[in-house]
């Protein structure tokens, strides 16, 4: 009934049969342009508005003419329409029920609407990012006084940087003068930190230290400078930096030690790092890690090595535990325990027997990010070759992972899904990661 309201809102100076003539031209040409009712209601209501705004009313075309130019109007609006379908799932009000919390048994997926578009991005960028732990360094990057590495956490860039006092420290990375950086990309042994733009210099805790030709401005007090800081905490070597109102680390990690064991990793370097930017919502690749459900449709050999029949998801307060006995090759795993860990938001640890691989997903847009991954092995030199076959392979499950994720964010952006039931027996690390986004989200609002 309300399209068809819309659809026989009479024109200005419309006689009775003109009118009629309209609504049954408008109608007919919609139902066999387009599928669905959703589509033809955005493009009348649409239509509607543009008439009342541009006087489109006082045009008096009459017979054929009339009909071609109604006509031509719809093509118009139905290419604007579908153009930015993304656009018009992200405008409207967010629905009432979307944040209220869901039992397993009877949730639904998040709403397509917070994979896509600019909202979407803001959103998760001030209640997550800016409120939660980033995995940004591991401790042998910056051992020395002046290493350093750079990062961005919602937005905010930051350098990560070993003190003179042995002190580690997550500066903002924007100098006091005019928003220059101070470090564009990871070093050794600096003395101090220099601006890139003009110069202006810092001690390694952060102090202003000196600002070239400034003695002519008035009550400028280089002393009373200092670059701000970001929380940081250091967990079995992997640094974590925090801008604000995060819960505290150890509670977030509660648990893990006690699973993993004191001497897990030990001996283990960083020595392989690789990136994959994927045309996907960040939250899109994480949904896709904390489900094995996708395991036997997409990854063939990794399925051929766990058994999917045992496969276990364990949920913590901020993290979730899926893992399954594996059987692989002695010359790539051998035989044991594959885990893998998420830890809230963005964090992943992929333990196999004789490897450690961290992720870190980055959103990069509303519909892009970057998927960073570190490999860890046991420091000796016969595993060469065991290193490369895992490389290998993990190449493959990635590339795998990134197909799959570009193909659902099509899905998500397409104006046809809403919001889809989970299983609950396949899917509760899913169903764990949209509640604390919806805890995060009411926080927001």
């Amino acid at each position: 009934m309300f399209v068809t309201g819309i659809a026989h809102a009479p024109f200005a100076n419309d006689s009775a049969s003109t009118h009629c003539d309209r609504s049954r031209c408008c109608l007919r040409f919609i139902r066999t342009e387009f599928a669905t009712r959703e589509c033809a209601c955005k493009i009348l209501i649409s239509l509607f508005f543009r008439t009342l705004a541009h006087g489109i009313a006082q045009v008096n075309t009459r017979g054929c003419e009339r009909r071609e130019r109604a006509i031509a109007l719809l093509r118009s609006e139905a290419g604007y329409s579908c153009r930015t379908a993304k656009t018009h799932h992200m405008k409207p009000t967010t629905a009432a029920t979307d944040f209220n919390e869901q039992a397993l048994t009877t949730a639904s997926a998040l709403p397509a609407r917070y994979y896509t578009g600019v909202d979407a991005s803001q959103l998760d960028r001030r209640s997550v990012f800016a409120r939660s732990w980033q995995l940004v360094a591991h401790a042998s990057q910056v051992d020395h006084a002046g290493d350093h590495v750079v990062a961005e956490i919602a937005g905010v860039p930051l350098l990560v940087v070993r003190g003179d006092d042995g002190a580690l420290r997550a500066l903002h990375n924007v100098c006091r003068h005019r928003a220059g950086p101070l470090a564009t990309c990871p070093g050794r042994g600096a003395r101090r930190l220099r601006c890139h733009y003009h110069g202006w210099t810092y001690a390694l805790d952060g102090k202003l230290l000196s600002a070239p030709e400034m003695r002519d401005a008035k009550d400028f007090d280089v002393s009373a400078l200092h670059l701000p800081q970001a929380q940081i905490e250091v967990w079995r070597d992997f640094v974590f930096v925090a801008l604000s109102n995060a819960p505290s680390l150890a509670d977030v990690l509660d648990g893990i030690d006690a699973r993993v064991g004191a001497d897990a990793f030990a001996g283990y370097s960083l020595q392989q790092h690789v990136a994959y930017d994927i045309a996907c919502n960040w939250k899109v690749y994480v949904d896709n890690f904390l489900e094995g459900y996708h395991v036997p449709h997409i990854h063939p050999e990794l399925n051929r090595m766990l058994d999917y029949r045992s496969y276990i998801t364990e949920l913590a307060r901020w993290h979730s535990l899926q893992w399954s006995p594996l059987e692989s090759a002695g010359d790539l795993y051998g035989n044991g325990d594959a885990l893998y860990y998420w830890i809230w938001p963005n964090t992943m640890l992929n333990i196999l027997p004789g490897r450690l691989q961290t992720n870190r997903v980055l959103p990069l847009g509303p519909d892009r990010c970057r998927v960073e991954f570190d490999f860890y092995y046991p420091g000796d030199d016969a595993g060469a070759a065991r290193r490369a076959r895992d490389l290998a392979f993990s190449d493959i499950v990635q590339k795998e992972d990134v197909d799959i994720c570009e193909r659902v964010q099509k899905g998500l952006a397409s104006g046809s899904y809403h919001a889809g039931r989970l299983n609950p027996r396949r899917e509760s690390g899913v169903h764990h990661f949209h509640e604390l986004l919806r805890a995060a989200y009411r926080a927001d609002s």
